[in-house]
Order: C-alpha cells, then sequence, then structure tokens
C-alpha cells in the first residue's frame, strides 16, 4: 500500500473516536468536525512516527481533547457536550448508572431512547457545568488535571461537577415525570 492508501486506512481506523470525541465536549457537529479534522492534519504531519505506535489511539484522543478545550475557550458560549451520566449515591461515592443487557428488541430501544433523554439533559447544562462533567467522567481525569487543564483552582472543578451532577438530576427527573408510563 502507497504512504496515502495508509494513511487513509489510518484516518478510517480512528475518525469515529476522534469525532466522537470532539462532539462530547463540542455538541456541535460542524465544530465537532473542524476539530477532527485538525487531528487528523497533525497526524499527518507525524504519520512516520504514528503509523505503528501502539499508543496512536490515546495521542489521537488527547489531541481531540485539547483542541476542543482551546476551542470552548475561545467560544465559551457554545460549550456543551453529550455523554453517559455517572450518579452520585451519597457526596463520597460514586458508582456509573447501569444500563442491563436487554432481553430483547424492547429493552434495546428503551435504552436507546434513555439515552437520547441523557444526551438532551446534558446539552442543555451550563458551559461551567458541561465541561468539567464530561472531562471527569467521560474522558477519565482526575480533578487535578482537569483544574490544570481549565486554569482554575481544584475547588472550583469539584463544585462545578458536583452542582452539574445535581441539576443534571432535576433535569431527568423532570424529564422522565413528563413521559407517559
Amino acid at each position: 500500500m502507497t504512504d496515502a492508501q495508509q494513511f487513509e486506512a489510518f484516518v478510517k481506523d480512528y475518525q469515529n473516536m476522534v469525532f466522537s470525541t470532539a462532539m462530547r465536549l463540542l455538541a456541535n457537529q460542524s465544530d465537532a468536525e473542524d476539530i477532527s479534522q485538525e487531528v487528523f492534519l497533525r497526524a499527518y504531519e507525524r504519520f512516520g512516527e504514528l503509523r505503528e505506535s501502539p499508543t496512536v489511539g490515546g495521542w489521537l484522543k488527547t489531541v481531540a481533547t485539547n483542541l476542543s478545550l482551546n476551542h470552548l475557550t475561545r467560544y465559551r458560549a457554545r460549550w456543551s457536550f453529550f455523554s453517559e451520566m455517572l450518579r452520585q449515591g451519597d457526596e463520597n461515592e460514586e458508582y456509573e448508572a447501569q444500563f442491563p443487557a436487554p432481553d430483547n428488541t424492547a429493552d434495546t430501544l428503551a435504552q436507546g431512547e434513555r439515552r437520547e433523554i441523557l444526551a438532551q439533559a446534558l446539552q442543555k447544562l451550563s458551559p461551567k457545568e458541561r465541561v468539567p462533567l464530561v472531562l471527569y467522567h467521560f474522558e477519565g481525569l482526575r480533578y487535578e488535571e482537569i483544574a490544570e487543564k481549565l486554569g482554575v483552582s481544584l475547588g472550583k472543578v469539584k463544585t462545578d461537577i458536583f452542582r452539574a451532577r445535581e441539576v443534571l438530576r432535576r433535569k431527568l427527573r423532570l424529564k422522565l415525570a413528563e413521559e407517559p408510563r
């Protein structure tokens, strides 16, 4: 295969991961496409190093996250994302919301509907709530890493994530109360 064909295969292998990372942070398809394109332009410049690297997926995800955060810093009014919700049991205990494996098609459809409701509720959070929440719960960053990336104090990160969980929980309760049973 030529270098061009190898790079095309490389892009096909990683495009969904890069795009979904950007989309979760930006919640804007056009912006996520732009960020994805920029990620692959940077990957093309380093393709000789990256093509055989076992850590290429992590490198691409880091670049996508950093470019998305840079974009959000410039365009704070457009911050939003969607991801999976993590629910907090008590103040110090956290656990991921569990969706049981579907036994049939009806369960699969119900699970998809729950995820859509969650995505809509997440998109309605304010920018200062959404970004730290997705970085912590979806990207797996520690509080300290989030504080450093966003240039804010550790206490602010913890407070914003706590408040975001509470707001999200209220939005989901309201939405689920509206749904016909």
